[in-house]
């Protein structure tokens, strides 16, 4: 594969990556200081640098490797395929370079923090952050063959088996907070619930949740939710205006739910097992976090 090819066609690489040469290249900056470490805290016989040289040994050409798996998401023999590589060596390079890439983002402060603990780590974590905006994602999964498994997995909202996490994000479209991946059949408020999500938002910061989160003005009392139209009743003009203008400032939220789901590895069926799709969620939203920055 021509990766300068790649790199230097503004359409290929974010169709192949994902992300701007820019962004590729200041990852890379990064990548290699990661690699580099990570190859000299390992048992060794040799000096680093020693031994074959393999398909994908330069950190220039892992960096892409992991780029391309996150965002086309193809199977391993296709990965294979593309890298004129075999089926297991395609499937260690993606579980053995992803937490490279993800320990890449937490250097570059573009991961979500997966849990706050207090209101005072949220105020030191995001200053300045006045509005925030909740919202659970959900992606798809191979329907288990396992009757108990499969009934955890699925989802009444997505009428699918899927996985699910609550997002946090702000007015700038960051996403500031993920809570760990979760069964379908969990719901978003619940799953908010478990991870302390709102409980820790200080009380000076407006929160903004649509129709599946209402019960958490009672958590947090600068809450704003839509309305529900009542069952045989109706909604008046002002409930209708005030939905639209609450709905006008979450599409913020949606959007970071989309940049998230550029990367086909969390919008596509998830093929492998599950533990390994919280990492492939993180790294998407550190990457989306990461397109914030530099734009």
């Amino acid at each position: 594969m021509n990766i300068d090819k790649v790199l230097n066609n503004k359409r290929l690489i974010l169709a192949v990556l994902g992300v701007t040469k820019k962004e590729f290249f200041s990852l890379l900056e990064t990548f290699e200081q990661v690699v580099l470490q990570n190859a000299k805290a390992k048992k060794r016989k040799r000096a680093v640098g020693g031994g074959s040289n393999g398909k994908i040994k330069h950190a220039k050409i892992k960096l892409f490797f992991i780029l391309f798996y996150v965002k086309t998401y193809p199977t391993f023999d296709v990965a294979a395929f593309v890298f004129a590589s075999s089926k297991s060596r395609t499937h260690h390079w993606a579980h053995v370079i992803l937490p490279l890439l993800e320990k890449t983002l937490g250097r570059k402060v573009a991961l979500p923090k997966r849990r706050i603990n207090s209101e005072e780590e949220f105020l030191a974590l995001f200053p300045g952050v006045k509005e925030a905006m909740i919202d659970g994602v959900e992606r798809p999964i191979v329907r288990s063959k396992k009757n108990k498994t499969q009934k955890k997995n699925y989802s009444g909202k997505k009428k699918r088996h899927t996985r699910k996490n609550v997002v946090i994000t702000d007015k700038k479209k960051r996403i500031l907070v993920l809570t760990p991946s979760k069964n379908g059949k969990v719901h978003d408020k619940k799953l908010a619930d478990k991870a302390l999500a709102v409980v820790r938002i200080p009380k000076e910061v407006a929160l903004l949740g649509d129709t599946g989160f209402v019960g958490i003005d009672k958590q947090h009392p600068n809450t704003l939710i839509p309305k529900k139209k009542p069952r045989g009743g109706f909604l008046t003009d002002d409930d209708k205006a005030m939905n639209k203008l609450i709905s006008s400032v979450r599409i913020g939220v949606e959007h970071a739910i989309g940049g998230m789901k550029r990367f086909r590895c969390i919008s596509e069926i998830f093929r492998n097992k599950n533990g390994w799709d919280d990492n492939l969620v993180n790294v998407s939203a550190g990457l989306w976090n990461f397109h914030i920055q530099m734009t």
